[in-house]
């Protein structure tokens, strides 16, 4: 509910339904029919409103770059409900030692979900207002829907589909691939083109986009 009639002169309205972490009220003149979000009102005004809630943050990076911690502050930092969807599979115990050293350095605070591939089912199952869902990583993700053979484009469709009607506030972790020299064979080019499509897809609903280099995080939107 807006509270725009209520705020006080010169004031942007303010969202009154509570535990809203990104609504962005631009202020309206009073009397003036509310359009769905990013669209301009009627009669030829020049005041305007959008909506970012529920709220979606896309953190880039690559290895050991600091991008899953700096993922990790902003959801402890929206003080919301913490859940964790992990995409990645132990297939050596190598990756599994990883698996659980990331497992205890989140502690007790995280309710942790492993799913390798149905991505948009499992947030559609775990979405509810009140939570902040993290998901790391997507290029793990990426890896696994090609090695199942499925659909990636089509998966990244779905998933970047989702991001409006979630209900609950989303981050995904995922590693920029695309810096280095071109793939030397086929599979880890088109790897690096799915991965490169889905972020464009990502960041373009996404309020927040970071980029991480060294632990430092550079701010590309919101």
């Amino acid at each position: 509910m807006l509270s725009g009639h209520n705020a006080h002169p010169g004031e942007n309205p303010r969202c009154q339904h509570g535990g809203c972490h990104g609504c962005r009220f631009i202020r309206f003149r009073p009397g003036s029919r509310l359009l769905p979000p990013r669209l301009r009102l009627d009669g030829g005004l020049n005041s305007f409103m959008t909506v970012s809630h529920p709220h979606a943050a896309l953190v880039l990076g690559g290895a050991r770059s600091g991008k899953s911690r700096h993922a990790e502050k902003l959801a402890h930092d929206s003080g919301l409900e913490r859940h964790y969807i992990a995409t990645g599979r132990a297939f050596d115990d190598e990756m599994q030692a990883r698996i659980d050293s990331h497992r205890a350095e989140r502690g007790d605070l995280w309710t942790t979900h492993e799913e390798p591939l149905d991505l948009v089912g499992t947030l559609s199952s775990v979405d509810a207002p009140g939570r902040v869902i993290l998901v790391d990583c997507l290029t793990l993700w990426v890896t696994n829907l090609m090695m199942a053979e499925r659909d990636v484009e089509a998966e990244g469709r779905a998933l970047a589909a989702h991001l409006p009607r979630a209900k609950a506030r989303l981050i995904f972790v995922s590693n920029e691939v695309g810096l280095g020299i071109v793939p030397e064979n086929r599979m880890a080019r088109e790897f690096r083109d799915h991965a490169g499509r889905l972020h464009q897809r990502m960041a373009a609903e996404a309020q927040d986009v970071y980029f991480i280099a060294a632990g430092l995080p550079l701010k590309m939107k919101g």
